[in-house]
């Protein structure tokens, strides 16, 4: 499959990229990093388990209807006016539906919500060449990261597990935001800290309506990348709640990151076994 399909750079005017972007900003999970979707298993294991060392013993079933409930709920919210929930909320409901009186910041919910992270961090992968990518961009542009993610210290610590923060000027998590994609303010707030204009920022995302939809409402220059699925990666991306639906309007999509070099002209001296399609982990 052609990855550019219909609009490759010629046909697009390289989107005007090489004159005028100035910042490059990324999407985190499933753009850089993917999760392996055994985690997500795992994750509830190591949460009811941490539930049940706190004092609270609940039925493994019971409890994970009643909080797969309570995320669908919590998410389907952010939805109506973008404004980012935390899973304390979500364990909360669930304990709640089982005749637990927990508050959300009760002491006892912030170690369970750690318990149930550390199997996502675990999991996670870096998509191949990303490093290197990043590497040869930060020395022509200034590069940004932006995420949806409701637990800010769980996506802060995939980013230092793959090395990723020394290549970024800014990095916006929305659990820490308030707000996520594709809420204007978060991207607002980027091109806010990376100190260009709107339209001199080209964003790189994997889900069409947070990414691709979100950036080209707030005047940034969108580009869909589909390295997941291109590649058939297993990856899990049910409890992001992300769009799997193509881009409403025609925008630049890349395959892999070399599709990103070209687009943005950047002529890349790295080996060809930079780029493989095997998700390393670190």
């Amino acid at each position: 499959m052609d990855p550019l399909r219909s609009i490759r750079p010629t046909e697009v005017g390289e989107i005007q990229v090489n004159n005028t972007i100035k910042a490059v900003g990324f999407d985190l999970f499933n753009t850089l990093i993917t999760v392996d979707p055994s985690a997500r298993h795992e994750s509830m294991r190591r949460l009811i388990e941490s539930l049940k060392a706190v004092g609270l013993q609940v039925d493994r079933d019971a409890f994970s209807r009643a909080h797969r409930e309570a995320v669908i709920r919590y998410l389907e919210a952010t939805r109506v006016d973008g404004r980012e929930t935390h899973n304390r909320f979500w364990i909360s409901t669930a304990l709640n539906t089982l005749g637990y009186d927990v508050l959300p910041d009760d002491p006892r919910i912030a170690p369970v919500v750690d318990a149930y992270f550390s199997a996502y961090i675990e999991a996670s992968q870096l998509i191949p060449g990303t490093r290197e990518m990043l590497g040869l961009l930060k020395t022509r542009y200034r590069l940004g990261l932006l995420s949806n993610f409701t637990h800010t210290p769980a996506a802060a610590a995939v980013i230092r597990r793959h090395g990723l923060s020394p290549y970024f000027e800014v990095i916006l998590i929305s659990g820490e935001v308030g707000y996520r994609k594709p809420h204007p303010l978060v991207f607002q707030l980027l091109v806010e800290r990376l100190g260009v204009a709107k339209e001199e920022i080209a964003f790189v995302g994997d889900d069409a309506e947070a990414d691709v939809e979100g950036a080209q409402m707030a005047g940034l220059r969108p580009i869909w990348t589909t390295y997941v699925q291109d590649q058939s990666v297993p990856a899990d991306s049910a409890v992001m709640m992300r769009s799997t639906d193509e881009p409403p309007v025609p925008v630049p999509r890349i395959s892999v990151w070399e599709d990103l070099l070209a687009l943005l002209g950047v002529e890349s001296e790295l080996p060809t076994s930079s780029f493989s399609a095997t998700p390393s982990r670190r």
